[in-house]
């Protein structure tokens, strides 16, 4: 029996009928044969050549159609595309995150690059599927949505629903194979028959809501595992009648009640990270120091709705291990306190700075991130995230102590702000690649764990074949610990960028479908092995994708194939290993990595940092500052925004080279000397914004014999924001213009600050008696040299 409903404006159409049986059995040597046999595409001359015949399943009894109009009916990851009627990996450039900067470079379950394909006129996208995990009978329910992409109108169409020929997908690459099939053929399977949803014709442009409802026995599920589903659009009547229109695919995971496999040691990482905000400039007061932001984005992202905050509410109670960063903790609290907002990111007054707004949307983050991770694992990334594998490179060994002593400070942080005890020691290169530099850099900063795409790592008990599911800690020669992580489905969660709301419909459900099915298949490569599974999503995690990943926990969960698990369960009894037979860093990662003249920029301004120091009465203060904003500069969150690194490491630039040249020696031309015994007033000027120490001047004169400083160094002391002036004390022994240089120095360790500043003394009215001294004395001298010329001619 059959129910509808039609109108121009939508379609709502509900298909029911009798039931069958649920399964049936499959010889697996006849299921290769029929994989092989059913990879032949269908032929596309008309409804007298059927699509295939699948054993037991009856005709398809449907064609492919080409057109010369429209799109291909695609349902990609990305949202309605109307490409090609396939579910794909690919999605939109997004930074902080996107696959090139963070993710995977096409491992093993990846989606590669589509071919083209015949485009069909009418594109198809799916809105909802429930159940999302088939259990045992009821009902398939699909919802979604048809639109007519070409330019002419298209007679009665109905919506069928097709099971893959070959069954259950034995193997993860035969998830991927089944996303990259963008035409129907024969292994697509028939249409179940008699349920189907007839739509009215389709004008151009036209939009069409369906919904399919379709018995659960019906679909003939063979047993537990991951089902190809294509729902595809067929004319009706007339010369085309069985044509297909249209189509799109998705997964279909089937669990039944019976079924008992060994589910999966699950760990979900749940990163909590943002983009840096907070600059080294900063803007003292009578009474604190107040910090200076790049930006105020982060008000938004910590208030009501926002990412940060979204996220914290969505893990709490959720089984997942907390991923945070220190430095994102340190700017939530520094907000909290009070801040500014700089006029131009990068600036070096912090006078052209607003006041922030963020500080009550921080405060109440902070404490809502508080209560979400109590009594839960948490892990404190290196301060600020650093880019590893760029730093590896290219980053030395004064980047690795700036480093590894951030670090120490930034796991105290975390500790302090949110009542727990973090895990500190684990670093995360960018995408997971690990090869030897990243190692021993790793090391090198104090990181004993490192998270590994399981693509890149291998262990010598490998139970299954490279690429496939075979999580756990694997620990390497070089000795640090290699948590591998599934690299599939990290490439799944870091290429869909699904928008929120109705729009992001269908991306979400594709999303879900395919993990249920990667984690599903996972399951059933070794049935009834204990096995780990580590699930990584992208850093900077949006909230359709955070959605997503707990959906398919709690329903992997549910049925049975899905075990939660902690980070440290996952880290016990590593396995020895080793990183695999090619550098698993892959070239084209390359180009998003921190330039080596940016990291030798950092390194300098460091040395400039520590030369700053020396001269500031509160130098703790303000270095911790610079420290922070120098490994805030090597973020791996730059590798997705390369103008905004470079601006923010050249803020820090000015910010120091500003500082420097704000302790100076103001300029003169000429002082008049008055008598044989005077004083010289040489000014220094204290731009800082705090009192001026460990300096001395040092004055130098060109004819010594005329004029000379009877003080070798003089100690300078100055209040912040204002000059200083000191007073050299000098001897004249003759009238007459002498050059003087006056210099700054460090008194730590004696080195030059600043530029030299020459200026003449004229000295006038020097005592008659100088003069005659001085005449005297130089006459001996005279005399004395003759003497000696002489003595030595004679010998």
């Amino acid at each position: 029996m059959r129910r509808g409903r039609t109108a121009d404006a939508g379609v709502e159409v509900v298909a029911v009928g009798r039931g069958g049986t649920y399964g049936r059995a499959v010889v697996a040597t006849v299921t290769t044969i029929l994989v092989a046999i059913t990879s032949v595409p269908a032929t596309s001359t008309g409804p007298a050549e059927a699509a295939g015949r699948a054993p037991g399943r009856g005709s398809s009894g449907v064609t492919t159609a080409h057109c010369r109009s429209g799109s291909s009916g695609a349902t990609t990851a990305q949202g309605r595309s109307g490409s090609s009627g396939v579910t794909t990996a690919q999605g939109p450039s997004r930074p902080y995150g996107a696959t090139t900067a963070q993710g995977p470079s096409r491992p093993y379950g990846a989606t590669p690059p589509q071919t083209p394909s015949p485009p069909y006129p009418v594109s198809v996208e799916l809105a909802s599927l429930t159940p999302a995990v088939i259990r045992q009978g009821g009902d398939l329910r699909i919802s979604g949505r048809v639109t007519n992409t070409s330019g002419r109108r298209l007679g009665p169409v109905h919506i069928g629903v097709r099971i893959g020929a070959s069954g259950a997908i034995d193997t993860r690459g035969g998830l991927s194979a089944v996303a990259r099939r963008t035409p129907l053929t024969r292994a697509d399977g028939p249409e179940v028959p008699g349920r189907t949803a007839r739509l009215a014709a389709l004008p151009t442009g036209a939009e069409r809501g369906f919904r399919l409802t379709v018995p659960v026995p019906d679909l003939e599920l063979d047993d537990a595992g991951a089902y190809a589903l294509t729902v595809d659009v067929v004319r009706e009547g007339g010369a085309g009648a069985g044509t297909v229109l249209g189509l799109t695919r998705t997964h279909l995971s089937a669990y039944p009640d019976a079924m008992r496999l060994e589910p999966l040691r699950t760990t979900v990482l749940w990163p909590v990270l943002d983009t840096p905000r907070m600059e080294a400039l900063t803007l003292r007061t009578s009474d604190s120091v107040l910090p200076v932001f790049r930006d105020d984005e982060l008000t938004a992202a910590f208030g009501p709705g926002g990412r940060l905050r979204r996220l914290v509410e969505m893990g709490k109670g959720q089984p997942v291990t907390w991923v945070l960063d220190p430095d994102l903790i340190v700017q939530a609290r520094a907000m909290a306190a009070g801040y500014r907002v700089a006029r131009t990111p990068g600036g070096s007054d912090p006078q052209e700075a607003a006041e922030g707004k963020g500080g009550d949307a921080a405060a109440d983050w902070l404490a809502a991130l508080r209560r979400a991770v109590r009594g839960r694992e948490v892990i404190a990334l290196p301060y600020a995230d650093p880019d590893l594998a760029s730093l590896a490179r290219g980053g030395g060994a004064p980047l690795a102590g700036l480093l590894r002593r951030a670090s120490s400070a930034g796991r105290s942080v975390v500790d302090r702000a949110l009542g727990v005890h973090a895990r500190a020691g684990v670093g995360w290169p960018a995408g997971g690649e690990l090869d030897d530099g990243i190692a021993r850099y790793a090391k090198k900063l104090g990181l004993d764990t490192v998270l590994a795409s399981g693509a890149g790592v291998a262990s010598e008990g490998e139970l299954v074949s490279e690429g496939a599911t075979d999580d756990g800690a694997v620990s390497l020669e070089s000795g640090t610990t290699a948590l591998r992580y599934d690299a599939a489905i990290a490439a799944q969660l870091f290429a869909s960028h699904p928008a929120a709301g109705a729009s992001g419909e269908p991306a979400r459900l594709l999303l879900r479908q395919r993990l249920l099915a990667e984690t599903l298949t996972a399951a059933r490569e070794l049935p009834y092995a204990r096995r780990e599974l580590v699930m990584v999503p992208p850093r900077r995690m949006p909230l359709a994708v955070a959605g997503v990943l707990l959906t398919v926990v709690a329903e992997g969960r549910k049925a049975g194939w899905l075990e939660p698990a902690g980070f440290a369960a996952a880290l016990r009894r590593p396995t020895a290993g080793r990183l695999r037979g090619f550098d698993g860093y892959p070239l084209a990662r390359h180009a998003s990595e921190l330039p080596p003249a940016r990291l030798a920029a950092v390194v300098r301004d460091r040395r400039r940092m520590r030369a700053l120091a020396k001269v500031l009465s509160d130098a703790r203060a303000t270095a911790a500052s610079v420290r922070a904003a120098l490994a805030r500069s090597v973020a791996t969150a730059w590798r997705a925004d390369p103008s905004g690194a470079a601006s923010y490491q050249r803020g820090v630039s000015r910010y120091l080279t500003a500082s420097i040249a704000s302790v100076r020696l103001v300029p003169k031309s000429m002082v008049v000397v008055a008598g044989g015994s005077a004083t010289i007033p040489v000014t220094v000027d204290n731009g800082l914004q705090q009192d001026l120490t460990g300096v001395e001047l040092r004055v130098l004169s060109s004819r010594p014999e005329r004029l000379n400083a009877r003080d070798r160094a003089m100690p300078v002391r100055a209040s912040r924001a204002v000059s200083r002036t000191v007073r050299i004390r000098v001897k004249a022994y003759a009238n007459g213009p002498v050059r003087l240089t006056a210099q700054l120095y460090t008194t730590a360790d004696g080195l030059p600050w600043g530029a030299p500043m020459t200026f003449t003394a004229d000295v006038r009215a020097v005592p008659s008696g100088a003069v005659i001294f001085v005449l005297g004395g130089t006459a001996l001298i005279l005399l004395a040299a003759a003497f000696r010329l002489r003595r030595t001619r004679r010998r």
